[in-house]
């Protein structure tokens, strides 16, 4: 499972290093944010298959990682993560999400935690998400909004 999971991360990467599909972040002082949400037709299959989503070009994949920070570095914290997308209609969508981490494999390795959640989309259609984070052992409610466009192969 080590070796899938650091496939996902390295293959999500990999994606997110392109232009269109930027990967963002939002700053909340203590903690930092990263976001991203993409076709899961975009997915390699066997990145998919070992994490259990489903690759469709009618489906995305939200992706939700918290850090902690602390002096110069970060660290993965864990959270209640939930998250919902309404559609340009007023369509809303609640966005199931669970947790994947991965522990730490070394010293050097701090490991991961990342929240993935799948939902219907159609070609062209725009979402704004709603995203609201407590991690562990705060009281603080960190909310996250963010619109994105899909489009679909036909």
């Amino acid at each position: 499972m080590n070796l899938i999971f650091k496939a996902l991360v390295a293959s999500l990467l990999i994606l997110l290093s392109g232009s269109v599909l930027a990967q963002q972040s939002q700053d909340y002082g203590d903690y930092v944010v990263h976001y991203n949400a993409l076709n899961t037709n975009l997915l390699p299959p066997q990145v998919a298959k070992a994490n259990n989503i489903l690759r469709s070009g009618s489906r995305a994949l939200l992706n939700i990682t918290v850090l902690k920070k602390s002096g110069d570095t970060t660290s993965p914290a864990h959270a209640r993560v939930t998250a919902a997308a309404i559609n340009l209609t007023g369509q809303r969508r609640q966005i199931q999400l669970r947790e994947v981490s991965e522990p730490a494999s070394g010293d050097s390795d701090l490991g991961a935690v990342y929240y993935l959640g799948e939902f219907r989309i159609n070609n062209e259609e725009t979402f704004d998400f709603q995203i609201e984070i407590t991690p562990d052992g705060e009281d603080r409610l960190l909310t996250l909004n963010f619109r994105q466009q899909f489009f679909t192969e036909n």
